[in-house]
């Protein structure tokens, strides 16, 4: 069986004040790209993963979309993330 997944993670500091967005891409269990908040842009760990990340970051628009994820859905959902 062969499985493709991400998963998208916020980390909350301080509230709302430093708010982090982690998404990781996954196939068979292992992480091969991931795009960081922090970072800005898809970074790979694998040969695959480094040529998805390289396209990925070509598109302005994916690009765009993951960044703002902080705001739109990240500090609008503090309220239900939050423990």
């Amino acid at each position: 069986v062969l499985q493709d997944m991400f998963k998208g993670e916020c980390h909350f500091i301080n509230g709302t004040e430093k708010v982090r967005f982690v998404e990781r891409n996954f196939y068979n269990r292992l992480q091969y790209a991931m795009f960081d908040s922090d970072v800005g842009h898809y970074v790979g760990f694998t040969p695959y993963g480094e040529k998805v990340a390289r396209y990925w970051n070509s598109l302005e628009e994916r690009l765009e979309y993951a960044r703002a994820v902080v705001d739109t859905y990240c500090r609008h959902n503090y309220e239900v993330d939050a423990p």
